[in-house]
């Protein structure tokens, strides 16, 4: 029950929130909206999974840099010493990432999403080489993973959803969200499957790292990327819009005052 209790003391609803969640929710609702995962938009399931991905380019921007990794290193496997050629894999990895940075920039498009890419891919080719350790071209992934799977559950467990954040930042609904079990419960839940999908990609990954299983793991890094994200986008855009759903066209032009 909300409204205030002695001595005008806001009830814990209506407590002013915290300076961190504005900002954190603000951050998170703007990546959202570069994605194109806006609920005020009119928008389809389908066009939205497609523009998150970041459609052929986004899609292989994501995927061919690993995929061209795990194929030069599989080829070049020597049957004696069971290791492939690792310099020829992270080389093929990052010259493949530095061409489709370079097209970005020259093409003048967004060009954020492919340096980051860059840097992620070089970082992690650059760890392999230093330690010598094919598999730890994947270590970077599984801290993401492991980052953001702890992010996710530790904010819904707390009752600060991440999505919450987010998508109150986007509708302009601040954290007021807070105050309707039903959003409160619904962000909850879709906070706690994010984080079950970062825990499952963890979970199966972990020991193939462990156990150098190059092939294997970069396979099942391609398996459960961008296959279990786009459901995951599309459940998420689906249970959001049932929150926030449009007027009828004209049921706003039904509500307004007529001329006498």
């Amino acid at each position: 029950m909300t409204g205030t209790g002695d001595a005008g003391t806001p009830a814990p609803d209506q407590r002013p929130e915290p300076a961190a969640s504005d900002l954190l929710g603000a951050a998170l609702g703007a990546a959202a909206r570069r994605a194109g995962l806006d609920p005020a938009q009119s928008a389809g399931t389908g066009h939205v999974v497609w523009h998150a991905m970041g459609g052929w380019r986004g899609i292989a921007e994501s995927v061919l840099p690993t995929l061209v990794f795990v194929v030069v290193w599989t080829v070049t496997i020597d049957p004696h010493t069971h290791q492939g050629r690792l310099w020829w894999a992270v080389g093929a990895s990052v010259g493949l990432a530095v061409v489709f940075t370079a097209v970005r920039l020259i093409s003048r498009s967004t060009a954020s999403a492919a340096i980051g890419g860059l840097v992620a891919t070089a970082a992690a080719a650059a760890l392999a080489l230093w330690t010598g350790r094919a598999a730890d071209n994947f270590i970077l992934g599984l801290v993401t993973n492991g980052v953001y799977g702890t992010a996710m559950l530790v904010s819904a467990l707390i009752g600060w959803p991440i999505i919450g954040l987010a998508v109150g930042w986007l509708m302009n609904e601040g954290t007021r969200w807070r105050a309707q079990p039903r959003k409160r419960r619904v962000f909850f839940w879709l906070t706690v499957a994010w984080a079950g999908l970062f825990a499952v990609r963890l979970a199966v990954e972990l020991p193939l790292f462990l156990t150098d299983q190059v092939t294997a793991l970069g396979a099942l890094k391609l398996i459960m990327g961008l296959p279990l994200f786009a459901p995951m986008v599309a459940v998420t855009w689906l249970a959001v819009r049932s929150l926030y759903p449009k007027p009828a066209p004209g049921a706003a032009a039904a509500q307004e005052p007529h001329d006498e």
